[in-house]
């Protein structure tokens, strides 16, 4: 009679998709991380030639040499500054956009480009425009080369709506011309607005349309209007 043996353990099933990543490695990117944000923030305070990589260690809490292991060099910390700015703020854009409803008229997009992009301008993690405003000159040119693909497909998603409102006569400057006119003045925003002053960054968006394409088109004649409440004494 033959003898058996007990069955072994069947192997787990394969996982699908990306495999996890260890605890070593999300440390890893998590000081990686840690690196470009305090970077960005001393590069903005400090400028590049005045910020040290051995003052950006101390800031995110490691030894001075620690820089050279994530990075090759300052220049390419200060790459990874802005390439993470602009990868991020792509993807909020696009979340922006995908909220608001599929028929939006192009008024409405632009509203939601033009206060996400005050997001980004003003907002938390907004470090890196004003490195990229003074600090564009320090990369080399494929740093340069790499970031400009980043901002040109940032901006190309605001094409099309301009160019609609161009069509519907809302917008009478050249499209092309409108869109380097508004982000010059969105960018320059980093210079003056104060978060605890008068303006709240919706204002600031309305305040923009205003500038951009006008008032909002009068409703037509015959149309719905809301009732007026009077209030109570």
């Amino acid at each position: 009679m033959a003898s058996t043996s007990p069955a072994s353990p069947a192997a787990p099933p394969a996982r699908r998709g990306r495999p996890r990543k260890s605890a070593e490695e999300r440390d890893e990117n998590q000081r990686r991380a840690d690196l470009v944000r305090e970077a960005a923030r001393l590069f903005r305070q400090q400028g590049f030639d005045g910020t040290s990589t051995r003052d950006i260690a101390a800031a995110a809490g490691m030894q001075s040499g620690s820089p050279f292991y994530y990075f090759e060099s300052k220049s390419a910390l200060l790459a990874a500054v802005m390439q993470g700015g602009m990868a991020d703020a792509a993807t909020r854009q696009a979340q922006a956009l995908q909220a608001l409803d599929d028929n939006a008229p192009p008024r409405e997009q632009l509203r939601a480009l033009i206060r996400q992009h005050l997001q980004v301008c003003l907002g938390k993690g907004s470090d890196f425009i004003p490195v990229m405003l003074y600090e564009w000159r320090v990369l080399t040119p494929a740093q340069r080369g790499a970031i400009a693909r980043q901002k040109d497909a940032y901006e190309a998603t605001w094409m099309p709506v301009l160019e609609a409102l161009h069509q519907a006569g809302q917008l009478q400057a050249d499209p092309q011309v409108a869109r380097l006119f508004i982000f010059g003045a969105l960018n320059w925003t980093v210079q003056w607005f104060k978060p605890k002053g008068a303006l709240s960054l919706d204002d600031l968006a309305t305040q923009a349309m205003q500038l951009f394409v006008g008032a909002s088109p009068k409703r037509p004649a015959g149309a719905a209007r809301r009732r007026p409440t009077t209030p109570h004494s």
